[in-house]
């Protein structure tokens, strides 16, 4: 089929034949799907022969996501008109004339409290003013380390070129910083979350990180004002750079409801926290509808070896795009969530090797005929949700831009299974991978290729000269599929381990390079940060669709952070991550 040969109708009848296909399947062989996963397989195999991995239940049942409340028409229409009100009140703040510190200092809570996106242009003019005369504005703050460095990091955050010699000025004749801005807190405190928009081979960021890192752990130490102490801790626990940015707006908000010093406009906050709960709202109307699809799917049931893991699905998806207008993308990025996660667990822990491979075959063809005829129960329910859902996401999108999505989505979808493929392969064959043939495949069994292509198909933006570019993979998709999957594997990996998956980048860095775990795991951290430097230096963007990749990207790896912070918050979906969903899908913020 050509690219793009308007194919609606077909495609449409299609969908609707094997979905009623999969309704039956799921109707006529749900107790032959029991059984067989209770008693034999398809292959007369035991249950002893399958593995477990004894997933934690789902705690978000749709009974509980049906009964989450939402605004009623009346109270809608009432918060709409206040934040509109709010809106154009801040907006003539952002238009008021103002020193270059006020400035910078509006479009740094602007961006913390969420609300950037409405200013889009405006923050976007006032960086290009300011980094059009950059040496200017340099030379005007003379050793003003805070507004440097605020300055350094929001041009390199949104885009724009801007040297590290900004901060010669604070190094002395023997290129050290010097003693004296230790005393300055703020400063040393914005110096630290510049250093994490570090690019390679820049040693002046790098000892900036080093210094500041070792100074703020002294502040907290030595004791300070409880706003300052609460400050550098939340920076020394994670950088701005590296945060979900979702979270990192509610902690700002409530932070500066508590602490009047916080020295934000009172217009400003009353927006912030109305919006934070307006798209909150929305979030919720959108988590009930995947709830209610998931639900009525039924697959959950029918594969319970699997993680059922819905409403986390959908928070990965509000980590990489909040804002209200990218719904669509949220739609289907969870529904290909949920997929990404019961084919993981079909390879890691339940398919044998003889059905992994032909259930490859039948991604890779896309045959429906072929899956009916050749695949075992439970794989004709999943590649028939998988086909199903994936062809009905091609066909909206064909059907409101006349774009032919389909060909990146099978491909995204063929590339995942391959590489789900070789890693059982390592697995059933007891062999350990060098680490950089294990990385090479990892960057796509980690699922980015899915995650961008489903980003990019679905996105608002999308034109058919964008759709046509996209023969392969974007560029800044290495750094961050490499960034994913380590930190999901310092996370995982010991109970990943016990279970029998295939090794690791731990373990294949410890049997190639002769180290301990513990070596292993900071040469690891120490790849994280090389491939941070990547990704940090390739946010430039020339156009609104490529900006838009390139933040959503970066939102991706900050999610993959959040999820796999010391532990996996997303396997066992309790503690900390029902914290969160609590209070970025649930509770709203007090007014």
């Amino acid at each position: 089929m050509s690219l793009f040969q308007p194919a609606v109708a077909p495609l449409n009848l299609a969908f609707d034949r094997h979905l009623f296909a999969l309704r039956r399947c799921a109707t006529t062989v749900k107790q032959p799907c029991l059984t067989l996963i209770r008693c034999t397989d398809d292959a007369g195999q035991t249950p002893a022969s399958r593995r477990s991995a004894n997933y934690q239940p789902n705690l978000w049942g749709d009974d509980r996501i049906r009964s989450l409340t939402v605004d009623s028409p009346v109270e809608e229409k009432d918060h709409t008109a206040k934040i509109k009100l709010l809106k154009e009140k801040v907006r003539k703040v952002v238009h008021d004339e103002k020193e270059v510190e006020e400035q910078l200092q509006l479009i740094d809570q602007l961006q913390r409290l969420g609300v950037a996106y409405h200013f889009k242009d405006d923050i976007k003019d006032s960086l290009s003013s300011l980094h059009a005369s950059l040496e200017d504005v340099s030379l005007k703050f003379k050793d003003n380390l805070h507004a440097s460095a605020v300055l350094f990091r929001l041009l390199r955050e949104n885009g724009f070129s801007v040297s590290k010699d900004i901060f010669d000025k604070f190094r002395d004749e023997k290129g050290q910083f010097r003693d004296c801005i230790r005393k300055n807190t703020q400063g040393m405190l914005s110096l630290y979350e510049a250093s994490y928009y570090e690019k390679d081979e820049e040693m002046v960021l790098h000892e900036a990180m080093e210094f500041t890192t070792e100074h703020l752990k002294n502040v907290l130490e030595e004791g300070s004002s409880d706003l300052t102490r609460e400050n550098v801790a939340h920076a020394l626990e994670l950088p701005l750079n590296w945060r979900m940015e979702r979270l990192q707006t509610r902690w700002f908000i409530e932070s500066c409801q508590r602490e009047a010093a916080m020295n934000v406009n009172h217009a400003l906050l009353e927006f912030a926290k109305l919006d934070f709960n307006a798209t909150q709202s929305v979030h919720k109307k959108e988590l009930r509808e995947v709830s209610r699809w998931w639900t009525e799917l039924g697959i959950a049931q029918e594969l319970p070896f699997s993680r059922d893991r819905l409403t986390e699905n959908y928070l990965w998806t509000v980590g990489w795009a909040s804002e209200p207008e990218h719904w669509r993308f949220r739609e289907e990025q969870t529904k290909a969530n949920c997929f990404v996660t019961m084919i993981d667990d079909v390879y890691d822990v339940y398919g044998t090797l003889d059905e992994l491979e032909l259930f490859t075959d039948t991604i890779d063809r896309w045959d429906v005929n072929y899956a009916i005829d050749r695949l075992p129960d439970y794989m004709k329910l999943l590649f028939l949700a998988v086909f199903n859902t994936t062809n009905e996401a091609t066909y909206k999108v064909m059907k409101e831009k006349g774009l032919d999505t389909m060909p990146y989505l099978r491909r995204a979808w063929a590339d995942l299974c391959m590489a789900y493929l070789v890693e059982a392969k390592w697995c059933h064959k007891g062999h350990t991978p060098k680490l950089d043939e294990y990385l090479e495949n990892g960057r796509m069994s980690i699922s980015s290729n899915v995650m961008v292509t489903y980003a990019y198909c679905m996105a608002q933006e999308l034109t058919k000269r964008d759709l046509e570019r996209f023969s392969d993979y974007p560029a800044i998709m290495l750094p961050k599929s490499r960034l994913a999957r380590l930190y999901d594997d310092l996370a995982t990996s010991k109970d990943e381990l016990k279970r029998g998956d295939v090794k690791k980048c731990i373990q294949c860095c410890m049997n190639e390079r002769d180290v301990s775990e513990d070596v292993a795991r900071g040469q690891m951290k120490e790849v994280i940060m090389a491939n941070w430097r990547c990704v940090n230096g390739d946010r430039g963007a020339v156009s609104s669709f490529e900006e838009y990749m390139k933040r959503l990207v970066v939102n991706m790896i900050r999610t993959f952070q959040f999820f796999y912070q010391d532990e996996d918050r997303y396997g066992k979906a309790d503690g900390e991550t029902k914290n969160q969903v609590m209070s970025l899908l649930i509770n709203p913020i007090l007014l």
